[in-house]
C-alpha cells in the first residue's frame, strides 16, 4: 500500500509523479472513478469494434534456430507483421518468472522508497534509471495508466544504483536475452543481404540497451483509459515479456484493425522498431501497438529495447538499395531520438523525420 493519502483537492500530477505514488498508489486509495487527467481522448482509446479475432501474429518455434525455414519465418514475420512471438528461445522459465516477480516487489514499495528512482526526463543512452507514471504527449497532462522503472543496461551504467528488488533479476535476464537478440538481428540482416554483425555494426544495431518494467494497476474505468497509447518503438528490435493478463494489441494487416497478442507461457514477443525499418528501407515494418487495462487485474510487462548508440548514423543499408529507391536519408540517431521523444507523435509519424 502507498504511504501517502490522496485527497480530492490534491494535485494528481504531484501525487502520482513528483511524490512517486504512481498510479498504483492512486488505486490503493480505493479509487472508484478515475480522475479527469486519466481520461483519454476518444481517438486514443482502444475501439473494441476494431478488434479482429480472426487474425493473430505468428508464433515461431526456435528449437531449430539455424534451420533455413526458421530464418525465413522470422524474416517474413518482420516484413508482413512487424510483430511475432517466439517459443523455445533458450531463456529458462525461472529467469522470466523471477523478473516478473521482481517487478511486483518494486511496485509494492512505499512512495518514499520509489521516489529515490524518480526523474521526469531522459536522453538517448542515459545512465540513470527512473520511476515514472507516463504522460502521453510531452506537454499534454493526460496520464497513461502505467507505472514504469527503467534500467539502462550499458557499460557506463552502474547497476549498483538499481533497486535491490530488481537488480539481480534484470542482470540475469539481460545475460540471456542479449545473445538471443543478436542472433535474431543476424537472421533479419541476412534477409537484407548483410551477412554478419561485425564490430562496426554492433553499435548501430544494439549500441544501447534498456529494460523497462511496466506495471498496469487495475483500473475502475478501463474503457476510457489506456495503458500505453498507440505508438511504434524507436528501437531496432524490442523483446517483450508479458504476464498472463493480456492487453497488448498490435495493428493488423488491414490497417485499421487491432489484434490481441495472446500471452503464451514462456514466450517472448518480438517487434521491429523504427530504426530497423529505416535501415531496411521499409523491408521490415515497425508496427503500431497499444496496451489496454483491466478492471480487476494488474499487469506486468518487461520490454527490452535494443537501440543504436547515440552517435550512430542510421539510414538504409547499401545492400538493400542497390537496385531500388532509397526511401530514407541518413540521420544521427540522437537527433532522431530527440525528435521522437519531443514530439511523441502517434503511430508511425516520427518516421517522417528521416524520409527523403
Amino acid at each position: 500500500m502507498s504511504s501517502s493519502k490522496f485527497e480530492p483537492n490534491d494535485d494528481i500530477l504531484d501525487f502520482v509523479i513528483k511524490k512517486a505514488n504512481g498510479l498504483k498508489g492512486l488505486v490503493d486509495t480505493n479509487l472508484e472513478v478515475i480522475p479527469n487527467q486519466c481520461i483519454q481522448p476518444k481517438e486514443q482509446r482502444l475501439d473494441k469494434s476494431q478488434i479482429d479475432n480472426q487474425e493473430s501474429i505468428p508464433t515461431i518455434d526456435l528449437s531449430n534456430f539455424d534451420d533455413l525455414s526458421v530464418e525465413k519465418s522470422i524474416q517474413e514475420a518482420a516484413s508482413k507483421w512487424g510483430f511475432f512471438q517466439i517459443i523455445n528461445h533458450g531463456i529458462p522459465i525461472e529467469v522470466l518468472d523471477d523478473l516478473k516477480k521482481a517487478g511486483h516487489k518494486f511496485f509494492e514499495l512505499p512512495a518514499e522508497e520509489k521516489v529515490k528512482y524518480s526523474t521526469e526526463s531522459y536522453s538517448a543512452g542515459e545512465s540513470v534509471l527512473m520511476f515514472w507514471s507516463a504522460i502521453g504527449e510531452k506537454d499534454e497532462k493526460v496520464l497513461e495508466w502505467r507505472d514504469t522503472i527503467r534500467h539502462g543496461c550499458n557499460p557506463q551504467n552502474d547497476s549498483n544504483l538499481w533497486p535491490s528488488q530488481t537488480r539481480n533479476q534484470v542482470l540475469e535476464y539481460k545475460k540471456w536475452a542479449t545473445p538471443l537478440a543478436k542472433k535474431l538481428l543476424e537472421v533479419l540482416l541476412k534477409g537484407l543481404n548483410v551477412n554478419e554483425i561485425d564490430e562496426s555494426l554492433e553499435p548501430l544495431l544494439m549500441g544501447t540497451k534498456a529494460i523497462n518494467i511496466n506495471y498496469y494497476p487495475p483500473c475502475p474505468n478501463p474503457s476510457i483509459a489506456i495503458g500505453i497509447r498507440r505508438h511504434c518503438d524507436v528501437s531496432c528490435i524490442t523483446l517483450l515479456l508479458q504476464d498472463d493478463t493480456g492487453g497488448l494489441y498490435v495493428r493488423g494487416t488491414k490497417g485499421d484493425n487491432w489484434i490481441h497478442v495472446s500471452p503464451i507461457k514462456g514466450a517472448l514477443a518480438v517487434n521491429i522498431g523504427n530504426s530497423l525499418q529505416i535501415m531496411s528501407n521499409d523491408r521490415y515494418k515497425s508496427i503500431e501497438h497499444c496496451v489496454s487495462v483491466d478492471s480487476s487485474r494488474g499487469r506486468i510487462s518487461v520490454p527490452l529495447f535494443f537501440n543504436p548508440s547515440p552517435d550512430s548514423v542510421i539510414g538504409p543499408f547499401p545492400q538493400i538499395v542497390k537496385d531500388g529507391e532509397k526511401l530514407y536519408k541518413h540521420v544521427l540517431y540522437s537527433d532522431y531520438w530527440d525528435h521522437y521523444f519531443s514530439k511523441r507523435p502517434s503511430g508511425k509519424a516520427s518516421l517522417d523525420f528521416a524520409k527523403i
